[in-house]
């Protein structure tokens, strides 16, 4: 009997997840510095946001400034922005998803 037939090298499976977790970072980095944009009104509020979730602008069609209804304003604002951060959420599921899965599969690493 062979010691250590079948059992996976352990250092090439160290290397694979720390490739891994470079990528992971790598693209969570490209992640923050990309921006996503979320409407509400048919376009008369537009928020950008970046993929980690940051608020970066806000767009006001002069059409949706009604000052004697500014609640309906701040629930448009507030369903863009909840609509940027819905579309920077799929695109990080895009984008991190399958390197995450990859990095759960590694006994020992706490993802």
């Amino acid at each position: 009997m062979i010691p250590g037939a079948g059992q996976p090298n352990m250092q090439q499976l160290l290397q694979q997840a720390q490739k891994m977790q470079q990528d992971l970072a790598a693209a969570q980095e490209e992640l923050a510095r990309t921006e996503i944009e979320g409407q509400a009104g048919g376009g008369l509020v537009k928020a950008t946001v970046t993929g980690a979730g940051e608020l970066r602008g806000l767009v006001i069609d002069p059409k949706a400034v009604d000052p004697e209804d500014t609640e309906t304003l701040a629930d448009l604002v507030v369903a863009a922005v909840q609509a940027a951060n819905e579309n920077a959420q799929q695109i990080q599921q895009q984008k991190l998803g399958p390197l995450a899965q990859g990095l759960g599969g590694v006994p020992g690493l706490p993802f």
